[in-house]
């Protein structure tokens, strides 16, 4: 009969023998039948147990279980133990040896885990085994064992997005596996080829699995694929077709062609090095050149006399030549003096200020003039003589104030911006001119105007886009013809790399390349949040053969340069002393950077079936894309159905989720099978798209439901979120995209001349002659940059001939549309400056 002595040895005996030696064992049974003892060899009896073979982690394929081995010598007894408790005797399987090296007994037990064993404690901890060796001396124990339910889910966390890149330069597509045990291995296929970084040193695969294409070339156009795998499957991820373009560009030169008859020689050029391809860009510039040539170089085609015929020819067909010009500018000249007339009284520089007569009761400051300004033209163009808007009988006589005292000099002469009538002719015209034949041609997003030494003002309306041209900016004698556009992000490729992100919209003005004599302002939305701590913003311009070239560093600004910006809470302002192609660039330095997101939510106006959709827009927080989503709003039917929310983005690689909640059960369904939708965070980030949007479709279980009440939930993964409350009749069209845009900006685009301006030029160059010299108490332009809270500028505005022309740009470029005048007066007079006199102080009080 088997007898169990002890935890650690089991004899058998017979009812004949009383002793029995287990040789395969190496122990000694004594005893008889009722008494038994059992011990080692005594070559072994001092040794303790050690492992030959330790269990290892497993992982459990589908309902496949797993078995764990362990082996040990010299050893008595071993039994597992998982999660704690012994494992049944009878489920070990046992095998004894003997090891022929050292003739040491080796016992090997193994057992079987199934998943249901796994998942009993699923939740509470991880699955783990160690097996426990006995010997006469003590027992040993064996590393734990993990067992884990291996899986590998569907969805991508991050798949690569499809771009277009020059040749040569660097391709990033990102990818982030689906969440699996065991860690899924990452492989990229380009074109259903597995790519293999060690054969082609091209190519570059990142610890965190993105692909890296160091210099993109031709070959690597295609469809690039990255593909998950672990032992339980292999996931592919949608593909991302890269294209590699190529701009166009010229060869060298031709040598100089033979001198002809007609005393010109000529060289040309082709667009061969490279050739473009694959929608790159064709060669600017000219293919053709001509050349005089010297008259030692010219053939002689006559002689003799027949030279002399010619040149005294020559001479006459000149004469007539210069007496045609002499006329032609005496007509010119008359026709001038018909339309333009010199100014001898300054008054006509301070037109469109009303004498309102002095208040009583101030009458220690009786000698102030309260004048109030005429804000409500919006004429550019101006015919005949230029007068004054106002009866001359309703005016207080000015000629004692020392601000209206004529400027030296005498006279100067007003000219006024004339616009164009057809805008899509002028943009038509321009967009064939050298320098302009990439200029969109979206007349509803473009301005423009005709401007002189006076200045003016353009505006795209409804997109916070402006341009302030201050007066003497244009150089006097000088009519330029200037245009403000918007560009969309699909007509142009703006380089991203890294953390970095489009903050602002990208305009244009022009033409490039005209003489500014001060700098100009450009005014554009960002969606920063305008913490310069967590950003480094540049300011990006594109050259004259398209590439992109960062300008400045937003503050490190040199006074130096020409450009210089101001970044508030919303708005850029750009000043410049040259006319081209801007756009915001901002790199996070840290994941506590954030960008502004408005969600607009939509809806069908009219709704006739019981399914009900509702369009959840996410964009860049600039004026600019919410016109363009309203508009294309406008044209699908659709109704605004809240208001828009601003939701600050983070840097911080997860993607935007969104949800909604608590809706009548009773009364509506949703029809999306998952809980939440996803917008990948960089399709928000690196700006791709100018808007993204979600669509949630719901069903109302009957015709007659027409009160709807839920939760909008938006956040970004491991981050915080926001639930916005949302209550609507969809019977009722009470915000209908066109009823919105009746309340956007209607103001004119384009303003020349003083209507541009809320400051008139006299008055304006008088408050620049008083405060741009020196004061020793302070009382000049610096103490009106520190009234204006513009303080942090002052080495900006030191380095300008007139720092307070500047300001007073600045000014007028933030204050346009919503500047209170008497503000600025309370602020002169405050400085000390008589200037104050010439503002309205309150609403038409006497």
């Amino acid at each position: 009969m088997p007898l169990l002595l002890g935890p650690f040895v089991r004899c058998r005996f017979s009812a004949t023998l009383h002793v029995l030696w287990l040789v395969f064992a190496g122990f000694t049974c004594t005893g008889s039948e009722h008494t038994a003892t059992a011990t080692l060899p005594a070559a072994f009896s001092d040794l303790l147990p050690h492992f030959l073979v330790e269990p290892e982690d497993e992982y459990i394929v589908k309902n496949k279980p797993v078995t764990l081995t362990c082996r040990s010598t010299p050893a008595t007894q071993i039994y597992f133990k998982c999660n704690g408790e012994w494992v049944h005797q009878d489920d070990h399987l046992i095998e004894r040896t003997v090891d022929p090296a050292t003739a040491l007994p080796v016992m090997q037990v193994t057992i079987d885990i199934t998943r249901q064993q796994v998942e009993k404690i699923f939740g509470l901890d991880e699955y783990w085994c160690q097996c426990v060796a006995w010997s006469t001396t003590g027992t040993q124990k064996s590393q734990k064992a993990y067992i884990r339910i291996a899986y590998l889910r569907k969805n991508f966390e991050e798949e690569p997005q499809g771009k277009e890149v020059a040749l040569d330069q660097e391709v990033l597509l990102r990818c982030h596996p689906p969440e699996g045990v065991p860690q899924a291995e990452v492989e990229w296929q380009r074109n259903e080829d597995v790519i293999d970084p060690a054969s082609d040193p091209n190519f570059f695969i990142t610890a965190d699995h993105n692909l890296v294409i160091k210099k993109a070339r031709l070959a690597d156009t295609g469809n690039y694929t990255c593909v998950a795998k672990n032992i339980v499957a292999r996931r592919k991820s949608t593909s991302a077709t890269v294209l590699v373009y190529v701009d166009g560009g010229w060869s060298e030169w031709s040598k100089w062609s033979a001198c002809g008859a007609d005393c010109s020689m000529w060289r040309s050029r082709e667009c061969t090095q490279p050739s473009p391809g694959t929608g790159g860009k064709d060669c600017q510039g000219l293919d053709l050149q001509s050349l005089n040539c010297t008259s030692e170089q010219c053939p002689q085609t006559v002689s003799g006399a027949e030279d002399v015929a010619l040149y005294v020819g020559m001479v006459a067909v000149a004469l007539c030549l210069t007496l045609l010009l002499i006329v032609v500018i005496l007509v010119y000249r008359r026709k001038k003096e018909g339309l333009d007339a010199d100014v001898a009284d300054s008054s006509i520089l301070t037109t469109g200020f009303q004498p309102m007569g002095i208040k009583p009761s101030k009458p220690e400051n009786s000698h102030l003039l309260t004048i109030q300004p005429d804000l409500t033209t919006t004429t550019t163009s101006y015919q005949g003589t230029l007068r004054s808007r106002h009866d001359a009988t309703g005016k207080f006589s000015m000629t004692n104030g020392p601000l209206l005292d004529p400027l030296p000099n005498g006279s100067h002469t007003l000219h006024n911006g004339k616009l164009n009538s057809d805008p899509a002719e002028f943009v038509s015209r321009l967009s064939t001119q050298t320098y302009f034949k990439t200029l969109p041609r979206d007349v509803a997003n473009t301005s423009y105007g005709t401007f002189n030494f006076l200045g003016g003002r353009l505006t795209i309306p409804s997109t916070g886009i402006s341009l302030l041209i201050p007066p003497e900016a244009i150089p006097r004698g000088k009519i330029y013809e200037i245009y403000l556009t918007v560009q969309r992000k699909e007509d142009l490729r703006l380089p991203l790399a890294g953390c970095q992100t489009l903050l602002s919209p990208v305009v244009s003005c022009g033409p490039p390349g005209v003489v500014l004599s001060r700098p100009v302002i450009l005014s554009m939305d960002h969606c920063s949040d305008a913490c310069l701590d967590n950003w480094a913003v540049r300011l990006k311009k594109q050259n004259y053969e398209g590439a992109w070239e960062d300008v400045l560093l937003m503050g490190e600004e040199l006074v130096s340069e020409p450009y210089y910006c101001q970044l508030e809470a919303e708005t850029c302002r750009l000043f410049s002393e040259q006319l081209g192609t801007f756009a915001l660039v901002g790199e996070s330095l840290h994941m506590g950077a954030a960008k502004r997101l408005r969600l607009v939510l939509f809806s069908d106006a009219y709704c006739s079936t019981l399914e009900y959709n509702i369009r959840v827009y996410c964009m860049d927080d600039t004026q600019d894309v919410f016109k363009e989503v309203m508009q294309m709003e406008r044209q699908l039917g659709g109704r605004l159905i809240d208001e828009p929310h601003v939701l600050l983005f983070k840097d911080s690689y997860h993607n935007l989720r969104l949800s909604i909640h608590d809706m009548p059960q009773a009364h509506w369904r949703s029809k999306l099978l998952a809980g939440y939708q996803e917008i990948p965070f960089y399709h928000i980030w690196n700006g791709s798209q100018r808007y993204l949007h979600c669509t949630f479709t719901l069903e109302r279980l009957s015709l007659s439901t027409c009160e709807l009440t839920c939760q909008l939930c938006v956040w970004q993964v491991e981050g915080e979120g926001q639930s916005f409350s949302l209550d609507f009749n969809i019977a009722k069209d009470t915000r209908a995209v066109d009823s919105e845009f009746l309340l956007m900006d209607s103001n004119a685009t384009a303003l020349a001349g003083p209507s541009a301006f809320q400051i008139p030029y006299l008055i304006r160059q008088k408050i620049c002659s008083s405060l741009d010299a020196p004061c020793p108490n302070g009382a000049d332009w610096r103490m009106l940059a520190q009234r204006l809270k513009l303080e942090r500028h002052m080495s900006f505005f030191a380095s300008k001939a007139s720092p307070t022309s500047v300001i007073l740009d600045l000014w007028e470029a933030q204050h346009f549309h919503s500047g209170n005048i008497n503000q600025l007066a309370t602020v002169m007079a405050d400085i000390g400056k008589q200037e104050a006199m010439i503002f309205l102080v309150s609403d038409g009080e006497c």
